[in-house]
């Protein structure tokens, strides 16, 4: 190499991508669901379920809803479909107070800062993954059969050895959350290395079905629906001064973390990082 080329700048891309722009501001809030729906692949029984209603956690909420007011946030998304009127029509009872709030963290997180912060509405970003949006269309009866060739066999029950230590691991943060202040539990499953590792238990059994089938599975299943709730959190998106606050199940973080830091579009505040 010449030392021509050896004393040339190299830019950092931001200096042409970004620049002096103002970006829209977005922060990711993993949790887990607080009133346990089980409907994820992993399945938490009662006794190990963490009740936020018992006056400890309730004060431990207020202390977490305090950490994440540092943020300030302007806008609101959370894990619910588009059309959010049930949700406002709760929520204005409950600032009447003629209701109290319910169990899931929607109300007890994103409701008390929607009072906080004085905002008038919440945003459902929420999506179906691409797979049902195929098997529910107008082609449904051409396109079924090759969604289920594609899908036989996945059914988020496997065997194989990692998998294995990722139920181990699961049970483990279940025991690990009844003893453990709320605070700390988010940011034990907001830090890079949890998110990182727990996206991990989508890399291994039913991925590993056929040759690429699996991957593609995948692709249409999961990764597709988190495409899709970036889209949506893009759309809502309408000043440089927005402050984004994302509420979402923990299993989302990871890939919509890695779509806000790779755009230019927006800058990611960590959660560990207010």
């Amino acid at each position: 190499m010449s030392s021509s080329l050896k004393a040339q700048h190299i830019a950092d891309p931001d200096s042409i991508l970004i620049g002096n722009r103002k970006q829209p501001t977005v922060l990711l809030v993993g949790t887990f669901h607080f009133a346990y729906y089980n409907l994820d692949a992993h399945k938490t029984t009662k006794d190990r379920q963490v009740d936020v209603m018992n006056n400890e956690r309730q004060l431990q909420i207020n202390e977490l809803i305090d950490y994440i007011a540092r943020f300030k946030p302007t806008k609101i998304a959370v894990e619910a479909g588009r059309n959010t009127g049930y949700l406002m029509r709760k929520y204005d009872a409950y600032k009447e107070g003629s209701r109290q709030l319910a169990k899931d963290e929607i109300e007890q997180i994103g409701f008390r800062l929607m009072k906080r912060f004085h905002l008038d509405t919440i945003y459902g970003t929420n999506d179906q993954p691409l797979v049902h949006s195929l098997a529910n269309s107008k082609d449904s009866l051409l396109l079924r059969p090759i969604l289920d060739s594609i899908y036989k066999d996945w059914d988020f029950r496997n065997n194989d050895t990692i998998t294995q230590l990722y139920y181990r691991y699961f049970n483990y943060v279940d025991e690990m959350k009844l003893k453990t202040p709320l605070l700390d539990i988010f940011r034990y499953q907001n830090s890079d290395k949890v998110l990182n590792r727990g996206y991990g238990i989508n890399l291994v059994g039913d991925f590993t079905l056929g040759d690429t089938r699996g991957a593609d599975a995948l692709a249409m299943h999961w990764y597709s629906r988190n495409l899709r709730i970036y889209r949506h959190i893009q759309q809502i998106a309408t000043s440089p001064d927005d402050r984004i606050l994302v509420l979402y199940g923990q299993g989302h973080i990871q890939i919509l973390k890695q779509l806000f830091e790779c755009s230019p579009e927006f800058q990611l505040i960590k959660f560990n990082d207010l």
